[in-house]
């Protein structure tokens, strides 16, 4: 059974995700039809708890791991990957990069596995296909990461980031950005996205303020 009968068709990730270590909000998606594979079993790479690995990470065997908490409101593209796992046993900082084994080398072997953190996609993020997203990276509201990206570093809110991490440009200007984080409109009520989708359909951001002055924080 094919998980995409076309690329017009997205998975709601909130009704999919089995992982226990992924958390993600309303209404974001995965657009994976060129990749043929559901979110997780495409997108996410080395994040214990998933139908391969659901056993080892019920033993508690292997304690607490870095999760990948994604927002409200993201659309992600066909071949998006985000890279779980820490530095997965490869210390940059030890002689030897390689992850040994005790069983075979002995009882002198140190495990080299360092966690990297939570990777943290914020709300209204757009992230284009085949971007890797790599551990520990936190991405702000209404950022875009572009096809192919290799991001290994923050990504600001609003920016608009390609390649390996650079940054073109703000989606908006400063005053702008400050306004949308404050009045964070993807954790409003249903009833009230419906009045204010003109508003949001457009750049009007001062009119999104003053509605949600009007509406919202009174």
């Amino acid at each position: 059974m094919k998980v995409f009968e076309s690329w017009l068709e997205g998975q709601n990730l909130k009704d999919h995700i089995t992982n226990p270590n992924i958390e993600v909000g309303d209404h974001s998606y995965y657009s994976g039809f060129y990749h043929s594979k559901s979110f997780e079993d495409q997108a996410v790479r080395y994040l214990l708890g998933d139908k391969f690995t659901k056993n080892a990470w019920q033993s508690s065997l292997y304690g607490e791991v870095d999760k990948l908490r994604i927002g409200k409101f993201c659309s992600i593209a066909s071949g998006a990957i985000f890279m779980m796992a820490g530095n997965q046993g490869h210390r940059l900082d030890w002689i030897s990069t390689f992850p040994f084994s005790a069983d075979i080398f002995g009882e002198d072997v140190q495990s080299g596995f360092q966690r990297a953190g939570d990777t943290i996609i914020g709300n209204d993020v757009w992230i284009g296909s085949e971007a890797m997203i790599m551990p520990g990276v936190t991405i702000g509201d209404g950022a875009v990461i572009g096809a192919r990206s290799v991001i290994t570093k923050n990504v600001a809110p609003y920016a608009i980031v390609v390649g390996n991490n650079h940054v073109i440009k703000q989606r908006f200007d400063t005053p702008s950005i400050e306004t949308l984080l404050t009045i964070q409109w993807w954790d409003w009520p249903l009833e009230h996205l419906k009045k204010a989708m003109s508003l949001l359909c457009s750049g009007n951001i001062n009119g999104l303020e003053h509605y949600y002055v009007e509406n919202i924080k009174a």
